[in-house]
């Protein structure tokens, strides 16, 4: 059996490096889709770890082309600097081989240009079992509950975009 860490042991671990994606569509709605590997409802927008060596905007694109299909897509604006949450502390031994205690993110703003059929959630690197459009500042609501506080933020620093 694996020791459970202690709190001062999660709390020294450090926060994994990741991108996070706001998808706009033309209407101002944002793309959010429920996690494949949840059965209770844990909607997310894109966002995942960002490789040695690659750059967060790089990592960006490739987690949007990735998680769902999108090349058709603007930049429109990123954060300042780079929010994070933390992972429930039962969660920590599991996730990420129990390296890191959360995920500290840059997150970037992108208008989708394309049609609704070039979204393709289930290819060869499949997260997500269902999407739909949602508004930007309503989806802190449905997120899963230990990011809701970083999805908050994402909203106050992209809400301008939809106003």
């Amino acid at each position: 059996m694996t020791r459970k860490p202690t709190d001062a042991e999660i709390d020294a671990l450090p926060y994994r490096r990741g991108v996070g994606i706001v998808l706009l569509n033309p209407a101002n709605q944002v793309f959010v889709a429920q996690r494949i590997d949840s059965a209770e409802p844990a909607w997310q927008m894109p966002q995942g770890g960002i490789d040695k060596g690659e750059e967060p905007l790089a990592a960006a694109w490739r987690e949007l082309h990735e998680e769902t299909g999108v090349k058709s897509a603007e930049l429109l604006a990123e954060t300042p600097g780079w929010l994070r949450y933390d992972l429930p502390r039962t969660l920590v031994p599991n996730i990420w081989k129990g390296r890191y205690r959360g995920q500290e993110q840059k997150w970037y703003a992108f208008r989708f240009t394309g049609d609704d059929s070039e979204i393709v959630i289930d290819g060869e690197h499949a997260e997500f079992s269902e999407w739909r459009w949602a508004d930007l500042l309503q989806a802190p609501q449905f997120i899963v509950g230990f990011k809701r506080p970083l999805y908050e933020d994402v909203v106050k620093a992209f809400a301008y975009l939809v106003r």
